[in-house]
Order: C-alpha cells, then sequence, then structure tokens
C-alpha cells in the first residue's frame, strides 16, 4: 500500500514539473482567427433617421420670442436686486487691529497718499477696520490692491456686504413727536 502511494505521489509530481510548451508558435498564427460578435452588439439607428424621426415640421416659437422672455427675465432679476439694501462685493482691507490711534493714523495716511481713494473706519467688536473701495468683482478691486500694498504690504482683498448708493432706508416717523 505505501509503495503504490509513493508512486502516485511521483507520478503528480513528474506531472506537475513537466515543463510546459506553448500551443502557439508565433504571432502568425492569430492570421486566420475569426469570430463573430454582431449577435451580441447593441443597434442603433442611423443619425440621419434619428434627426428626421425628432425634427418638427415648424417652429413652435420664433427667436424674438425667446429675447423677449430672457428680457423679461433680466428685468424682472434687476429690479429685484435694486430692491435690496446690499450686495456681496469686495473691498481692500488695509488695517485690522486693536488700537485706535494706528487704526485713524491709517486712514490718514490713505487719504494723503491716495487722494482718489476712500478709506472706511470701521469698529467690529474688539478689533478696528480701515477698507479702501466698493467693488462688485475681485478683479476690479486689484488696481487699488496693488497700487495700496506698495505702502502698505499686509492689505489684503475680502469679501464684504456692502450697501448700493441708490438704496436709502424708508424715514421712520415717530409718532410721540407728531402728538406733541
Amino acid at each position: 500500500m505505501k509503495k503504490g502511494l509513493w508512486i502516485v505521489i511521483a507520478m503528480g509530481l513528474m506531472t506537475a514539473c513537466k515543463s510546459s510548451s506553448s500551443s502557439v508558435k508565433s504571432a502568425s498564427s492569430y492570421d486566420s482567427y475569426t469570430e463573430d460578435l454582431s449577435g451580441s452588439l447593441p443597434t442603433y439607428p442611423s443619425f440621419e433617421e434619428k434627426v428626421q424621426s425628432q425634427q418638427p415640421a415648424e417652429p413652435t416659437t420664433s427667436p424674438q420670442a425667446m429675447d423677449a422672455q430672457l428680457t423679461d427675465l433680466a428685468l424682472a432679476q434687476y429690479e429685484k436686486n435694486k430692491s435690496e439694501p446690499y450686495f456681496n462685493g469686495y473691498k481692500v482691507l488695509v488695517y485690522s487691529g486693536l488700537n485706535r490711534e494706528e487704526a485713524f493714523q491709517t486712514q490718514e495716511e490713505i487719504q494723503e497718499l491716495f487722494p482718489e481713494l476712500k478709506a472706511d473706519l470701521q469698529y467690529q467688536q474688539p478689533r478696528y477696520l480701515v477698507k479702501v473701495g466698493r467693488y462688485a468683482y475681485k478683479v476690479e478691486a486689484l488696481k487699488s490692491f496693488h497700487l495700496i500694498r506698495t505702502e502698505f504690504p499686509s492689505a489684503r482683498i475680502i469679501p464684504d456686504r456692502i450697501q448700493r448708493q441708490e438704496f436709502s432706508l424708508p424715514t421712520q416717523t415717530n409718532d410721540a413727536e407728531r402728538q406733541n
């Protein structure tokens, strides 16, 4: 029994270690290979058929009608934006710090060095901010930013809420004053 088992193991090892020879000798043996996959590939209609089946006989709206609709939508958006007191824009931040005197000094320096720019001083507890400009887009702020940066290297462009110039708050009347 042991001898038969050893023979089976030896035969298994000899067949496992047998060198494999490739069944394909060269690339030229693939020259005659063909396979038909047309049964499993999806079919699509021709472009001309697709265009003809989707083309309406005559257009439903003219380009002028679409232009009028777009103009109406743009005007409605303009009126909506005009009624809002603030818009998102950009300013150049020149000074941000806790020292009030430095903030006033920075504002005065900006007025002396750049008279065409208006510097605004704001207090956001606990710091003072000196900001320049009112720009709708960041690209617009770059000219002032590069000009200011020559004198104030710590200046930077920041997003800010800007009040519209044409917007005015409705006047409030005090009922107590009218009664006197």
